[in-house]
């Protein structure tokens, strides 16, 4: 029996999410109007469509497929991707000392990997449902039944990664900086059906022994990283849509503009809502947020002179193939104070705008490629914003032993060439994954900055993967800024007498996969200076050594 608004739920629905709204997010008063559109059309499309969305039967009457819900999200393909060995062959050093020799890997969602930017709340752990899967022990704590209706799992990770930086920050002083993070993530989550969902995720990321003033990235004591819920807005022709309000983390395309920053100690997430729409061939995400400010000894709270609103679009139709199409709009109503100049946050503050791009990803028999592009405009202070960003890149997959792979690439963001002209031509790189793209020292962003670029990539073993960059970096523009990972403006020649060409960088990294729980990196890079550099910060030759151990379940 089917019925428009089966015992009530659709206006139950809008109640829950009312409330909801009220308890996770709180009042938006100060929100500028632009955001509030955003989010008020973000309801619209998901709690004021019912004539779009298909009837539902009776909740009483439903009955869960648990091997094909909760539904998640699978994790979007980065830039410079690296194919991973299919098999046969040992996939963990655990295999190989148990001589367990598979055909394939095994079926996981953890990725065999010390860093994992996928969100805890979208590892997939469906397949436990099926019969004769792979037995772990932590099987029985993560998918509990409770009844018919209801799914309990718990999950976390440890990790402890030793850091050795020289010339650290590029500090002019020639400061050296030895020291230790460690972070603990617990998590727990609760699905009723498919209908509804909790997820909270504790944080607890410390710093020892460093020898400069830690960042921010660094420490947080025991925080929420993740506490929202979800709520199912029904099915939209082959697709289900959900609505997301609460604390959450966000990941986007290659994640040059919006990722999880798993790098850092602390992890980057946001608060607010987000609504998605999921497909076969496409998905389609609305979200308006606030980024969490981290206070290292107390409960972080929202920026709330910062609102993030976006539209993402995911054409996934052609396997292998992705289209990303998406908006992007960040108010940041934060005044431009001297001290912020002085420091190089010429970017932040007293600002609209809004950036517009497309990416499309693949792979095609051997051959890997990427193309994105971005464009921004819109307003900073007196000055009209226009400023963009290209990421290109065209790899191989050589059919030979250790399963090599390269790539050769091209990054560009554009700098300020006149601050005196009216306009803002600097590229503000908004929330990235700032280490994954511009070398492994840090001290580049994607601002005011040509990379000619190549990585080269090996698994000796199923279980080992090497890889090696080279990065030949110059300024767009000899006199603005050059930009860390962290979009902060640390050296200037206003006079751009000192060259533009910053320096050339090595980065080489070798992850074990110890088993499925268990994995270790080591890292080696070392920045040679350029013109640029060695005029600004004579003396002056970075490089970075960390070791790391991640343990998750």
């Amino acid at each position: 029996m089917h019925t428009t608004d089966p015992v009530g739920w659709c206006s139950s629905r809008n109640s829950l999410i009312r409330k909801l709204l009220t308890s996770f997010i709180g009042s938006s008063s100060g929100a500028v109007k632009i955001c509030r559109k955003a989010a008020i059309v973000s309801f619209i499309l998901a709690t004021g469509s019912s004539q779009l969305f298909a009837s539902e039967s009776s909740l009483a009457e439903t009955q869960v497929d648990w091997s094909k819900a909760p539904p998640v999200s699978p994790p979007p393909r980065a830039g410079i991707f690296v194919k991973p060995p299919m098999g046969p062959g040992y996939f963990s050093l655990l295999d190989l000392i148990d001589g367990n020799e598979r055909e394939k890997p095994q079926v996981d969602p953890l990725p065999p990997s010390a860093l994992t930017t996928t969100p805890a709340f979208d590892f997939d752990f469906r397949y436990l449902e099926q019969p004769g899967h792979e037995k772990d022990f932590f099987d029985p704590v993560k998918r509990i039944h409770l009844g018919s209706d209801w799914l309990l799992s718990f999950g976390g990770s440890f990790w402890y990664r030793y850091m050795h930086e020289t010339d650290s920050r590029l500090n002019a002083a020639g400061i050296n900086n030895d020291y230790h993070l460690l972070r603990t993530r617990l998590h727990a989550d609760l699905w009723y059906q498919d209908q509804f969902r909790l997820f909270a995720e504790m944080l607890d990321a410390r710093a020892l022994g460093l020898d400069l003033p830690a960042l921010a990235i660094d420490k947080n004591h025991t925080d929420m990283l993740n506490l929202f819920a979800d709520v199912k807005l029904g099915q939209f022709m082959d697709g289900l849509a959900y609505l997301r309000v609460g604390r959450q983390e966000l990941l986007y395309g290659s994640q040059r503009l919006i990722s999880t920053l798993d790098w850092a100690n602390t992890r980057r997430t946001f608060q607010g809502v987000k609504t998605f729409w999921q497909t076969p061939a496409f998905n389609l995400d609305a979200f308006w947020v606030r980024p969490m400010v981290t206070e290292p000894n107390q409960f972080d709270n929202w920026d709330k002179d910062r609102n993030f609103v976006g539209l993402w679009g995911t054409y996934k139709a052609i396997p292998g193939q992705v289209l990303d199409l998406y908006y992007l709009s960040l108010i940041d109503n934060r005044n431009v104070s001297p001290a912020n100049i002085t420091q190089g946050n010429v970017l932040q503050g007293d600002s609209v705008l809004h950036t517009i791009g497309a990416r499309w990803v693949g792979d095609y028999e051997r051959i890997l490629y990427e193309l994105e592009g971005m464009y921004q405009f819109g307003r900073r202070s007196h000055l009209d914003i226009s400023a963009f960003s290209i990421a290109s890149g065209v790899g191989y997959q050589l059919p030979l032993p250790m399963n090599p792979q390269f790539w050769l690439r091209y990054d560009f963001a554009s700098g300020d060439k006149n601050h005196r002209d009216g306009r803002s031509n600097t590229f503000n790189q908004l929330f990235p994954f700032g280490h994954y793209y511009f070398g492994y020292i840090d001290q580049i962003g994607r601002q005011n900055i040509h990379d000619f670029n190549a990585q080269f990539t090996l698994h000796p073993q199923p279980w080992v993967t090497f890889l090696g960059q080279y990065h030949r970096f110059y300024l767009a523009n000899k006199r603005d800024y050059l930009y860390n990972a962290a979009g902060a403006g640390t050296i200037r020649d206003i006079t751009g007498q000192s060259g533009s060409h910053v320096g050339d960088e090595i980065d080489f990294t070798i992850n074990f996969h110890l088993s499925r729980h268990q994995d270790v990196l080591l890292g080696y890079s070392k920045l040679f200076t350029g013109e640029f550099l060695k005029s600004t910060r004579p003396g002056v030759s970075p490089d970075l050594f960390y070791a790391q151990y991640n343990f998750r379940f």
